[in-house]
């Protein structure tokens, strides 16, 4: 049975920010023995921050969207906590991104996936784009999706 939950913006520098901060590190970072700079963090203050939330109110994945023209969108940072995994929350965050980024008027969501994220993305519709590259030390595919 897949649990449902419940996707937010949430606004830049807020308390629910830093939650989505510390889980990213977490996830994202720390296993690969990085952090965040203050500058970096500073940079995301335009993007647009979706948390999820299970129904007691728990943070349990987010992920951001960065502009990058008046058409595209680029999701990045996706991280859904480890007791969450393989239960819907990715799904759930990247069809609200799909829906908010149409709303907004964008018509394109890129993305750099993990290889071992690869699948994922493909079941939901996005297309490998260009030859696998290395980021951050580990092999990554740019994929697409035409909204």
């Amino acid at each position: 049975m897949k649990l449902t939950y419940s996707v937010h913006e949430l606004v830049h520098g807020s308390p629910e920010y830093q939650d989505l901060v510390a889980l990213r590190r977490a996830i994202l970072r720390l296993p690969l023995g990085l952090d965040f700079t203050d500058e970096q963090l500073a940079a995301e203050a335009t993007d647009i921050h979706l948390g999820a939330y299970h129904g007691h109110g728990q943070l349990v994945g987010g992920l951001i969207l960065t502009p990058l023209s008046p058409s595209t969108l680029k999701m990045r940072q996706v991280a859904v906590a480890e007791s969450a995994q393989h239960a819907g929350v990715g799904t759930a965050l990247v069809r609200r991104s799909e829906e908010l980024a149409r709303g907004l008027g964008y018509h394109t969501l890129v993305l750099n996936a993990r290889d071992t994220a690869v699948p994922f993305y493909l079941k939901l519709g996005y297309a490998l784009v260009g030859e696998p590259f290395v980021e951050v030390g580990i092999p990554h595919r740019s994929m697409q999706k035409h909204l």
